[in-house]
């Protein structure tokens, strides 16, 4: 039985720190006799004592552990290990895998995507886009709903971070702006703690590094220009497009 969640949703789904302490039991072999049960894992997890651990195979971040973050409702390390074993099954993590992408990054790359890259690129950032959706649930899934919003910019920024530098990719990445922003000032997002406006400020800090590889990217920023966004990121942008 394969659970119905994989390696990328554990990673983006998780803080980055325990996330790293996981992957460290996962990798010293502290989960054993594992088992599967009925739509669901269990194993014994060695942290500083043996910790009995389950969780569900249908939805990554359900489960119970007896250590005290795991009776305090939190998601703790040991549950993380257990889901990385359910996905792997005790192979190796491969290393590109562990790394973390918790903001987006220029790659410093020139170049562009081919019709295919493209292509697949839009389809993954769509993918991503779908976790920062309306809030219009209950006080108590608040927490939830605020990890969906850091999955989904999580997930953008690795993508972002893997954008060689050109005109091209610019007028991608501005274009996914632009959509966040539509999702912030009209599609009901609750972005109150900042993570999707964060997110957005630091791609802006991105395409001006493009600009310092390829000038061409400031032709790009136009797309900007009598746009009125949420919290008017776009001002430095379109003062470089002005100046150029």
């Amino acid at each position: 039985m394969f659970p119905k969640f994989d390696f990328n949703k554990i990673k983006f789904a998780t803080d980055p720190p325990t996330f790293e302490k996981a992957v460290d039991l996962y990798e010293g072999g502290k989960v054993k006799n594992f088992k599967e049960g009925i739509r669901s894992y269990s194993a014994i997890v060695s942290g500083g004592k043996d910790y009995h651990v389950a969780i569900e195979s249908r939805r990554f971040g359900l489960g119970h552990c007896d250590c005290y973050m795991g009776q305090n409702d939190y998601f703790c390390k040991h549950m993380v290990a257990l889901s990385i074993y359910a996905v792997l099954g005790g192979k190796a993590i491969p290393e590109e895998d562990k790394k973390i992408n918790s903001e987006p990054l220029c790659s410093g790359r020139l170049g562009e995507l081919s019709k295919t890259e493209m292509a697949e690129t839009k389809k993954m950032t769509s993918e991503a886009v779908k976790y920062i959706k309306p809030y219009n649930g209950p006080s108590r899934t608040w927490f939830a709903y605020q990890a969906s919003l850091s999955e989904g910019c999580c997930r953008l920024s690795v993508i972002v971070s893997n954008l060689p530098v050109s005109a091209q990719t610019a007028e991608l990445l501005i274009k996914t702006l632009l959509r966040l922003d539509k999702k912030l000032c009209t599609g009901g997002v609750d972005d109150s703690d900042g993570t999707v406006g964060g997110f957005i400020q630091e791609c802006v800090e991105v395409l001006k590094e493009f600009t310092q590889l390829d000038k061409r990217c400031v032709d790009t920023f136009e797309l900007l220009c009598k746009q009125s966004t949420c919290f008017d990121w776009e001002d430095s942008l379109v003062r470089m497009y002005d100046e150029r």
